[in-house]
């Protein structure tokens, strides 16, 4: 069944284009960025971890190669026709009900942030129910002024640019439209948006609201959270 597009999200460019406006091909190129080392740093070596939330393996591929044994989840087909070496499961986090538990899970491209209150609870409670009881949760937040500091941009590999160029209040109370655009040589995307700025109150109150605790920031600037079951 091909999930129905979400409210408020959409994307262009060429390739597909996922239901909440992200392109294959263009997450297929993108680099890793500093989260393997993050994730590798706060969980132990060979862990079994669910990443929910793949996508086309950005992550998932420097995790594999770290050793550690990775089950990718994400609802598009095409993103995770992507991924190499890692069990795969196509399908909603929300309504993921897997028979097993990880010793980690990952929660990560800043899904905690959706615009849907019952949608955030429903994601930290699919984390909830997949973490080991002595395991750990690993999730992605905002930076404090993401949604202020703009426009901005940020180079990546093979000559691209990544920029953040606005940000609008949209659908409901506290939550945001952002447009983002991604230039490369040969290929030109954009993505457009809806999420929630959380203050720090209010994600670790969400935390607890799905029975788990902060233990720690992983990172100075807060983006990075290591939460266990309470």
């Amino acid at each position: 069944m091909t999930p129905h597009q979400r409210e408020g999200h959409r994307g262009s460019g060429p390739g597909a284009i996922t239901p909440d406006g992200c392109a294959v091909e263009l997450y297929a190129r993108m680099p890793a960025g500093d989260e393997p080392e993050i994730v590798a740093g706060a969980v132990p070596a060979g862990a079994t971890l669910l990443e929910l939330g793949s996508g086309a393996g950005r992550v998932t591929h420097p995790l594999l190669e770290r050793g550690f044994r990775v089950t990718a989840v994400d609802e598009s087909p095409q993103m995770l026709a992507r991924v190499r070496g890692a069990r795969t499961v196509c399908g909603a986090i929300e309504d993921l009900e897997l028979d097993e538990r990880f010793d980690a899970v990952l929660l990560a491209s800043f899904l905690v942030h959706t615009a849907d209150a019952a949608g955030r609870a429903a994601l930290l409670a699919a984390c909830r129910r997949h973490v080991a009881d002595d395991g750990r949760v690993l999730v992605q937040r905002e930076g404090y002024d993401w949604h202020s500091d703009l426009p901005r941009e940020r180079p990546v590999a093979g000559g691209g640019t990544v920029r953040i160029v606005s940000c609008e209040p949209a659908g409901g109370v506290g939550a945001h439209s952002v447009h983002a655009e991604y230039v490369f040589p040969d290929a030109r995307w954009t993505h457009t948006f809806r999420t929630h700025p959380l203050t720090r109150e209010a994600f670790e109150s969400a935390l607890t609201g799905a029975d788990l605790r902060l233990e720690r920031y992983l990172t100075d600037d807060h983006v990075w959270a290591l939460a266990r079951p309470a």
